[in-house]
């Protein structure tokens, strides 16, 4: 009996799927700063979004930004030290700029060999794919498809582009991306919207944001109609830019409060934002990777949305 009781225990413990981190801020790994350990003995955060894995000079080969190896201990090293403490990091591939991997990898075999290789290298089980460039949709979704089926503890989450806080993320680059995902048995964990950068008419900025939110979960709706309002909103991520944004809109504390309260009530899966670095007041009115341009604390953004439960 004893054996029994050890057998099963063993075998729960082989089929629990890490938990997805309901706040995880974006970390630019080629900055080199902010310690890690400095946000975490101030604020608490261990949970990161890890930006950019992008392919390499050598083709369908991740990297870090395609600047540096995938497993640089200069990078890897305080990731690692946050995992120990039980931190749980979300791999990010795209982004704005750089040399996306799923341009460089050709084949859905390749794609899911560099997927597969970054989340080893990294110790996760959490991929997000970044969209702001057009990509092969068949492709980048056999290829998630293939590693879920492989490895079903796989979490997949899409960063989407916002058109407008009355529309949600934009047809191309998210409508169709998402309807393709699940036209090719992707299960879609996370749609996270990029709060940021789009036209909005409305005089709060913070307004804005949870607009463009709610026009999101009426997209997913429509999308995945068989589920329930509660397990749609249970889809959605939000993802701001703290302080200065290229539109000339500014998020600032206030509208952290007020989204952290919304996506409370909504009871929503993930906030995070761009990025820990900027999550200082050192710079007025600017827009800096270092520095928020808003009137703030050290950290002040990480202890506001620290507070989503």
């Amino acid at each position: 009996m004893e054996v029994f009781v050890l057998l099963v225990s063993i075998l729960s413990l082989t089929t629990v799927q890490s938990a997805n981190p309901k706040f995880a801020p974006y970390f630019d790994v080629t900055l080199g700063q902010p310690s890690l350990m400095d946000v975490y003995q101030r604020t608490g955060q261990k949970d990161y979004t890890l930006a950019f894995v992008l392919g390499g000079t050598e083709g369908c080969v991740p990297t870090w930004a395609s600047q540096f190896d995938i497993t640089d201990a200069r990078i890897l090293d305080p990731i690692k030290e946050m995992q120990r403490l039980g931190g749980e990091m979300i791999i990010a591939t795209g982004g704005a700029l750089g040399n996306y991997l799923e341009h460089r990898c050709t084949t859905v075999q390749s794609l899911v060999d560099a997927y597969k290789r970054a989340l080893d290298v990294v110790g996760t089980t959490h991929l997000d794919i970044d969209i702001e460039a057009p990509i092969n949709n068949d492709l980048v979704n056999q290829a998630l498809a293939q590693v879920q089926r492989e490895r079903p503890d796989v979490s997949v989450s899409y960063t989407l582009m916002v058109q407008g806080d009355d529309y949600g993320v934009t047809p191309s680059l998210g409508v169709d991306v998402l309807v393709n995902a699940k036209r090719n048995g992707v299960r879609v964990d996370l749609v996270n919207i990029m709060a940021m950068e789009f036209p909005s008419r409305l005089p709060s900025w913070g307004d804005a944001v949870i607009g463009a939110a709610e026009s999101t979960i009426l997209q997913l709706k429509e999308i995945w109609p068989e589920k329930s309002d509660a397990e749609v909103k249970r889809m959605l991520g939000v993802t701001p830019m703290i302080g200065r944004n290229f539109n000339g809109k500014k998020f600032e504390t206030s509208h952290g409060r007020q989204l952290v309260a919304w996506a409370n009530q909504n009871q929503i899966s993930f906030l995070s934002y761009w990025s820990i670095a900027r999550d200082n007041g050192d710079c007025r009115d600017t827009i800096s990777p270092i520095c928020s341009g808003a009137e703030q604390g050290l950290y002040e953004f990480a202890e506001i949305f620290r507070g989503f439960n």
